[in-house]
């Protein structure tokens, strides 16, 4: 089977690498970067999470310079994820956020932001029911896609952030206390709004098989995308990385958490994983899987791309029959895998 690259809206560091370093370099990029090219990502939004606004400013200029001076990343970062620091700092919805660094939405940290930047912020995740949210929400989509995670919204709310241009919802099932309103919640808010796409975590962790399969029936397989939302602990073996400012332990059965937290702290998922789990658990067809880590992540943000960075290059993968990548191609740079 050929497919086009697969594409990551969520990525907060790989192979050991953090893109929250305020000290990334380019050959770290790279590392990477090429990590991530031998699980089929041909395209990716590296992604910051919450923080103070100086320290999200040191963070994006080194970043932007790595993807400036890098090999791989003028090819695969078209641009980057700001998850926060506009989310809810309530008990369970923050994760592993900081609380004291989250605020109102402010779309003049996004226009400073971008002014600093060589590759623009393409994807906002923000609480809707944070006061300016909708004012926010209409002033940024007119270039960039906002999102809605780590956010105790219900039905109504959702609905506004939607009328206002929201059109996704960040890793939805995560970044929600495990007690819940019965039915006026986050989740049957988000998944009953049809003008949202949805991003998954399917490791087996965030979101348990069979609740999977759930939200994926309600959300229909072409508003379904595959995120890793990894960190650096992706592609490496259990142990202690850096993730923020902070260290997140990698434990032996594939879970990343804050040390001695209940809390997950992203992933140590790998996007060809995804497909793979889908598949193997029954939930999508090779086509429908692959199509949730590529085509749909793509589809949701060509009009912001198209607005902001230069066109993507094109990008193919080669599977093999078990859905490992044998060969991937992004613009002239091609690497093949046994």
């Amino acid at each position: 089977m050929r497919t086009s690259g697969l594409f990551d809206l969520q990525v907060n560091g790989f192979a050991g690498i953090d893109f929250n370093s305020e000290t990334i370099d380019a050959d770290a990029l790279d590392h990477a970067l090429e990590a991530m090219l031998a699980t089929g990502v041909a395209t990716c939004l590296p992604t910051l999470i919450t923080a103070p606004d100086d320290v999200l400013e040191a963070r994006f200029a080194a970043l932007d310079r790595a993807v400036a001076q890098s090999r791989l990343g003028p090819l695969m970062v078209p641009g980057y994820h700001l998850e926060g620091p506009f989310l809810n700092p309530g008990d369970g919805y923050a994760g592993c956020h900081p609380p004291g660094a989250m605020r109102a939405p402010d779309p003049t940290l996004i226009e400073r932001l971008n002014r600093i930047l060589a590759r623009p912020i393409l994807l906002v995740t923000i609480a809707p029911e944070l006061a300016g949210s909708e004012t926010f929400i209409r002033a940024v989509t007119a270039e960039s896609v906002v999102a809605i995670g780590h956010s105790a919204a219900g039905s109504a709310t959702v609905a506004a952030a939607a009328d206002a241009g929201a059109r996704l919802s960040t890793h939805l099932g995560n970044g929600l206390p495990q007690v819940l309103p019965k039915l006026d919640n986050p989740l049957f808010a988000q998944l009953a709004e049809d003008r949202l796409s949805a991003s998954f975590i399917a490791d087996g962790i965030h979101l348990p098989p069979h609740a999977l399969k759930t939200l994926l029936r309600a959300k229909g397989s072409d508003r379904a995308i595959l995120v890793s939302d990894a960190v650096s602990a992706a592609a490496a073996p259990p142990g202690l990385y850096p993730f923020a400012g902070m260290m997140v332990e990698h434990a032996s059965d594939g879970s990343v958490r804050l040390p001695g937290s209940a809390y997950l702290a992203g992933s140590a998922l790998v996007l060809d994983r995804a497909v793979r789990n889908l598949v193997g658990w029954g939930l999508a067809t090779a086509g429908e899987a692959v199509s949730m880590a590529s085509d749909n992540p793509r589809r949701l943000m060509a009009t912001a791309i198209a607005a902001l960075a230069a066109d993507l290059p094109d990008s193919e993968i080669l599977w093999s029959d078990d859905l490992y990548p044998l060969a991937v191609r992004v613009g002239d740079i091609e690497r093949r895998y046994a």
